[in-house]
């Protein structure tokens, strides 16, 4: 139920239907919606689809339901089939219950995904050919759970969906990873409580042999409860066991690792090539889990040297008349735009907006009127809300803000590109959810990188045109 475009229900369809099951595939949007999902499975023999929604006899015929991550379980066709003694599953529980590899695995709201990538390529140089990425960052390890042998690494990023489905099975990963607490989800979630609550199912149910690697800096996440050997990562160093930026004056060069009496510094800040405070502190969780388990310094400096932001993550897409473009739009939390916006000392021209989750918009109100980019521009569900409280909370701190309420992402790239200036940078980082009217955060930020394209089409014509005048005259 639900296949969706991101990876986990294709694993899971691919898994299924390889291994002799009788399976139907049902999902709301029509094929020309799924038209590329549908692609990758044309292959697979003797699967039924009904697409353009679902039929009430499809849950109360069969034997199992596998549910994508994205579907509530008070969703009215999951109720029926439960109604009928009927199990529900998810492709990621399908995965833990068979998966012989010890896990890392990575939570949190912001940064999960580069800190996932980021383990993995510092792990892969300590056990090559022997680690494996997968989970929320968009691939299913469903399909290869069976070339996973015990003794392999299986980094996970894990979203509070999945955690949440996973408490049934009680999930004792070998690491836990935390990055940091804020609102988020609260369009499924019930309450704040109960999306920390889904979050904290991950150090819930791990025993004392196993390890957590917490953030020091966080309040929320500092607090939560763990049977687990606790390690930190931080901006500070006060003594603790794990990584922390070293020295008073060095951010971001140089961190420290400390584990017992074993002390070891290193110039992190030379080897990260990525943009953002937010990233080093990214790192420090990375590196202080792959330490733990055995990596050594000259990989660490060559995993970091060779890791590159992942696409849709602070990702320069395009430089056209010396005004940088830089991708952010994985950034789908106020928290996220946040520490996009401060890791530009280079005046900004900012896209923020989207899909409305009920989160709380004051915490990046307030940094954008406390430190005014060159221009807002607002779009998408909550632009003009967003807009409004940006021009009050201007209003009130006296301050001016150059605004643009188009709505559209064309034309709010069309907009920045028409008034920045060379040595400045136009960013997307919209601090919401794309759904309503994006299939997904990646549809977003490839039509972002798009229209960069069609910005730097336009100045070399231009720049062409100018030329063959100047030789006719």
């Amino acid at each position: 139920m639900g296949l969706g475009r991101f990876g986990g229900a294709l694993g899971a369809v691919r898994y299924l239907a390889e291994r002799g099951a009788d399976l139907l595939v049902t999902d709301l949007r029509t094929e020309p919606e799924l038209k590329t999902s549908l692609e990758q499975l044309a292959d697979l023999p003797g699967v039924t689809y009904h697409l353009g929604g679902h039929l009430e006899e499809d849950f109360t015929s069969c034997d199992l339901v596998v549910a994508s991550a994205a579907i509530p379980l008070s969703n009215r066709y999951l109720e029926l089939a439960r109604s009928r003694g009927i199990p529900i599953t998810r492709e990621m529980n399908l995965f833990w219950e068979r998966n012989p590899g010890r896990v890392v695995a990575v939570t949190g709201t912001n940064g999960k995904s580069t800190t996932t990538a980021l383990t993995h390529a510092l792990l892969s140089q300590a056990f090559p050919g022997r680690v494996w990425l997968g989970g929320n960052i968009g691939k299913s390890l469903l399909p290869d759970v069976e070339k996973i042998r015990p003794g392999d690494w299986v980094v996970l990023e894990l979203s509070s969906f999945q955690l949440e489905d996973l408490a049934v099975l009680r999930p004792n990963a070998q690491v836990s990873i935390v990055t940091n607490f804020s609102a988020n989800h609260l369009d499924r979630h019930p309450s704040l409580d109960a999306y920390r609550a889904a979050k904290q199912q991950l150090l819930a149910c791990q025993s004392t042999d196993r390890i957590a690697v917490l953030n020091q800096d966080d309040p929320d996440v500092s607090q939560w409860p763990t049977g687990a050997r606790r390690f930190w990562f931080g901006s500070d160093d006060i003594g603790r066991e794990g990584m922390f930026l070293y020295g008073a004056d060095a951010f971001p060069r140089r961190a420290i690792f400390r584990l017992g009496l074993r002390e070891q510094v290193f110039p992190l800040g030379d080897w990260l090539t990525l943009a953002g405070r937010h990233n080093v502190i990214n790192a420090l969780a990375a590196c202080s889990a792959a330490l733990l388990l055995g990596t050594q310094a000259a990989q660490i400096e060559a995993g970091i040297r060779s890791f590159t932001a992942l696409p849709h993550r602070l990702e320069l897409v395009g430089e056209v008349g010396g005004v940088r473009y830089f991708n952010d739009s994985k950034a789908t939390t106020p928290a996220a735009a946040i520490l996009a916006l401060r890791s530009f000392r280079a005046p900004c021209w900012v896209i923020v907006g989207g899909y409305d989750k009920q989160i709380d918009l004051n915490g990046l109100v307030a940094e954008i009127v406390a430190h005014p980019p060159r221009g807002v521009a607002c779009v998408g569900q909550v632009g003009p809300a967003l807009a409004a409280q940006l021009k009050q909370a201007a209003a009130e701190k006296g301050c001016p803000l150059h605004l643009d309420e188009s709505g559209t992402l064309s034309h709010a790239v069309a907009w920045c590109a028409a008034q920045a200036q060379p040595g400045e940078v136009v960013l997307l980082s919209p601090g919401c959810a794309s759904y309503d009217q994006f299939e997904n955060y990646e549809e977003r930020g490839l039509l972002f990188a798009r229209l960069v394209a069609e910005q730097a089409h336009v100045a070399t014509t231009s720049s062409t045109a100018s030329s063959a005048n100047v030789a006719t005259s």
